[in-house]
């Protein structure tokens, strides 16, 4: 017999109207700037253009908030600064220019963060696991008896003292070495990363912005690496017709430049960064979104080719892949495009590296990123 009983909504439900919880004016309008200030690379006056034409259209501010508040409230939480010039400083023409501070810069790592991987719970030292028991962080749970050397901070207390009332009983407690149990734990490996971010000029081609979603998964992995991870390494590089490393602070501002793009170049900077590492799980991450498409020759000189897979750059970035992999640095290759040709470039430069490739658009790229990161770490040392 059923025991369904059906429901009476006149029995104690209570319906009241929905009312909308009371946001501050600033942050709800700080979400709308942050994402435009990604946007602009750092272009604050840029960045309010488009506020205020956005203002025109769906009425970001009114009376009661204008934008001059909002502006001002910038500089009193301290997100942005004004740097005035001197020569304009001593005309009184120029109040000075706008500034971002490195709290904002902070901020818009921290939005990428919560974009791309959501919002994170607070959690420990986070530092991944491995398959090997040794002296380590996390407790395995397997328990065995205490042996010369052992780090005290691993003697498990209660079961110390539960095997001491078993060989001198309760009226004679005392605890001895004998008597000491030492808990099991997880050594807990670094991992160093380098992520290689593409610059060319194809990364803005074709009416598509590529480079911002690159740009916030950088900052979002680097975010989620100090906070969740701090005990590994990552370091950012871009590459062009050259490459070179930038800083963490820097990552908003990152702009694409009228660039072919040097594979070849990215890949030895970042061997030589992990080289200089100590820890022994390393890799790459690649984001790109176009083929190899140019190399620098012994004599200092470009040798750029755009039409097609250019045999000679080719065959120096599967070398490169090759050396890698010698180096036991697997290189993890997010492609932001779908062409046949790119599919088959990648395809042998993955089988050069034996790493890992992802032929993906731009919507989830955060996702597929994160994702093997928590993979790759996963390793024993």
């Amino acid at each position: 017999m059923s025991d369904y009983k059906p429901i009476n909504f006149n029995d104690g439900f209570v319906f009241s109207q929905f009312t909308e919880k009371d946001v501050d004016p600033f942050d709800r309008i700080f979400d709308i700037f942050k994402e435009l200030i990604t946007h602009t690379s750092g272009d604050l006056d840029e960045a309010f253009d488009w506020l205020k034409t956005l203002d025109k259209e769906y009425n970001i501010f009114n009376e009661s908030y204008t934008f001059e508040d909002f502006e001002e409230d910038l500089k009193k939480r301290g997100y942005i600064k004004q740097v005035i010039d001197p020569q304009d400083g001593q005309s009184g023409k120029d109040k000075g220019k706008n500034l971002l501070t490195a709290k904002l810069e902070s901020a818009l790592r921290q939005f990428a963060l919560d974009q791309i991987f959501g919002k994170l719970k607070k959690s420990g030292l986070g530092n991944h696991k491995t398959k090997k028991v040794g002296t380590g962080d996390e407790l395995y749970g397997d328990y065995r008896a205490y042996n010369y050397g052992d780090d005290l901070s691993s003697v498990n207390m209660s079961e110390s003292l539960k095997n001491a009332q078993i060989n001198h009983g309760v009226n004679d407690l005392k605890l001895t070495e004998n008597d000491l149990i030492v808990e099991e734990s997880h050594h807990k490996a670094q991992m160093s990363t380098v992520l290689m971010i593409d610059i060319s000029h194809s990364m803005i081609l074709y009416g598509e912005d590529r480079i911002t979603p690159a740009k916030k998964v950088a900052m979002a992995l680097v975010e989620l690496i100090h906070r969740k991870y701090p005990k590994d390494t990552i370091d950012v590089i871009v590459f062009g017709n050259e490459a070179w490393p930038i800083k963490v602070k820097d990552l908003p501002y990152l702009q694409v430049g009228p660039y072919h793009t040097n594979t070849v170049a990215g890949l030895e900077l970042a061997m030589d960064i992990l080289r200089r590492k100590r820890n022994t799980n390393k890799q790459i991450f690649m984001i790109t979104d176009g083929k190899p498409s140019c190399v620098k020759l012994p004599n200092g000189e470009f040798y750029k080719n755009s039409n097609g897979l250019d045999e000679m750059i080719v065959s120096k970035c599967l070398n490169k892949a090759a050396q890698a992999r010698k180096l036991k640095i697997p290189i993890t290759t997010f492609m932001i495009a779908q062409d046949p040709y790119l599919r088959q470039f990648v395809e042998m430069f993955t089988a050069q590296n034996r790493g890992k490739a992802f032929l993906t658009g731009l919507k989830g790229l955060g996702e597929m990123i994160f994702e093997d990161y928590e993979k790759n770490r996963i390793k024993k040392i």
